[in-house]
């Protein structure tokens, strides 16, 4: 099998206005596959993860592929096949994390402290995907390797 591996350009400079709101630490657009498009951390985090790294970054892209595969499946068996799946949320002792749909073959996942306004922050996440959505989207790697 022969194949050009292609560079996916950063995305993480279209999340800088989710970190300026107030209790969000980090942001992360994931494709379908979890590959990472683009993350951004808030500035003068403290804590154990003040900011996250390309490898992290990387591993969280994986991690929320498969959390949305899994929402995807249980929607699937509760609502039957051909329902999409919008939005996610998971609650730890530390905060929240919210994934959205963020355009045609990709998420973007939001990890916020517990003080952060959580319907502030699903909100804005919408108006970003309705926004830029179409720059968030993530082909499948045979249809983008083919259109470039």
């Amino acid at each position: 099998m022969t194949g050009t591996i292609t560079r996916l350009p950063d995305l993480g400079w279209m999340l800088r206005p989710l970190t300026e709101i107030p209790g969000v630490r980090h942001a992360v657009v994931v494709s379908e596959d979890g590959l990472r498009l683009g993350h951004a951390s808030a500035k003068n985090l403290k804590g154990p993860v003040s900011g996250l790294s390309v490898a992290e970054a990387e591993s969280l892209s994986a991690a929320c592929a498969a959390m949305t595969m899994t929402g995807r499946s249980t929607t699937t068996l509760l609502f039957g096949s051909g329902v999409g799946l919008r939005q996610l949320m998971l609650e730890s002792d530390h905060g929240f994390v919210l994934f959205t749909h963020a355009g045609v073959g990709a998420h973007l996942g939001v990890a916020t402290d517990l003080e952060a306004d959580v319907g502030l922050v699903a909100q804005q996440m919408q108006l970003l995907v309705a926004k830029i959505g179409a720059h968030l989207s993530s082909l499948p790697r045979d249809q983008a390797i083919a259109s470039s």
